[in-house]
């Protein structure tokens, strides 16, 4: 236990089960040691954690507060940012024209761009249809900056009701879909070239969202 432990907090980075069980002897029970650090940290002032399949500490919610410092917001994300990044986690790997027919009104190449730099969202692949639109979805990082486990955390119809963001009395047939974020391409979508992705992304996502027009 003290191995994983010693691995955890000396990586920058969080760490899946196979990266773990690569420095460890063969045969480790990985999930059962895990499960141990979970427990003794469980009541400490910081916990382990699980985000996205991946393992790392991170200050106890509870006091979050003690580490919050003032600052000035550069941008703040506007609500049309907000409504694309809501459909984007529960209807991905979607496409910029699939997000306008949701939202029922038009989404700049702004407002992608916005999301793409704050790396709560990536580009995934290209749908198969004419234009080969380009697929976008949820990162680690929006798992991370919400503190969810996986997408699948995310509220569903009666939770959303619960709090008010939906009105009670939703149409008949009305539901909320279960998201996932699984990192595997889907059948109707084909990879990225690594190097068009890097001249995607250092251009924007104006070339990306040409295509999707």
């Amino acid at each position: 236990m003290r191995m994983v432990e010693a691995l955890l907090f000396a990586s920058r980075d969080m760490l899946g089960a196979e990266e773990i069980a690569a420095r460890l002897p063969a045969k480790t029970d990985i999930p059962a040691v895990i499960a141990d650090l979970q427990r003794a940290y469980s009541t400490r002032g910081v916990n382990l954690v699980e985000i996205g399949g991946k393992w790392g500490f991170r200050t106890a919610e509870d006091l979050s507060y003690l580490l919050s410092r003032e600052q000035v917001e550069e941008r703040r994300l506007s609500r049309a940012a907000l409504e694309t990044l809501a459909i984007i986690a529960y209807h991905q790997p979607v496409t910029r024209a699939e997000i306008e027919e949701i939202r029922g009104v038009s989404t700049s190449r702004g407002t992608i761009d916005v999301l793409l730099e704050t790396e709560w969202i990536r580009m995934r692949g290209r749908r198969r249809t004419p234009g080969r639109p380009v697929t976008y979805g949820t990162t680690d990082a929006f798992l991370e900056h919400f503190m969810l486990t996986s997408v699948s955390d995310l509220p569903g119809l009666e939770e959303l009701k619960g709090t008010g963001l939906l009105d009670s009395a939703v149409p008949a047939g009305f539901s909320v879909p279960v998201p996932d974020d699984s990192a595997e391409l889907r059948d109707e979508e084909d990879p990225i070239d690594e190097a068009e992705l890097f001249d995607m992304m250092a251009e924007g996502s104006e070339t990306t969202d040409d295509r999707d027009s």
